[in-house]
């Protein structure tokens, strides 16, 4: 039941973040996915504090997520400034 509502979740982002239905690699669905992945395993490590492989796959992420942010930037300013806004990261 749980792997569904993930799947739901997935879909839900890809709406509202992408260009239509099936758009799941646009630079704004991949930083949206990973925002809701970095939260999630950020409320796990509250709990878990000696999950260290755990911690290390949230630094990937939030690597990744800070990559994709800085070609978006170089890319689209103004997509850059609305995606950090909706998300409600950088401040």
């Amino acid at each position: 039941m749980a792997i569904n509502l993930k799947q739901e979740e997935k879909k839900a982002i890809i709406k509202k973040f992408g260009k239509d239905a099936k758009d799941s690699g646009s630079v704004e669905v991949q930083v949206a996915l990973l925002t809701q992945k970095i939260s999630e395993l950020t409320e796990h490590l509250k709990s878990n504090k000696k999950d260290f492989q755990g911690r290390r796959g949230l630094l990937m992420m939030v690597g990744q997520r800070k990559r994709l942010l800085a070609y978006l930037k170089k890319q689209d300013l103004q997509k850059y400034r609305d995606l950090i806004k909706k998300l409600g990261i950088r401040g």
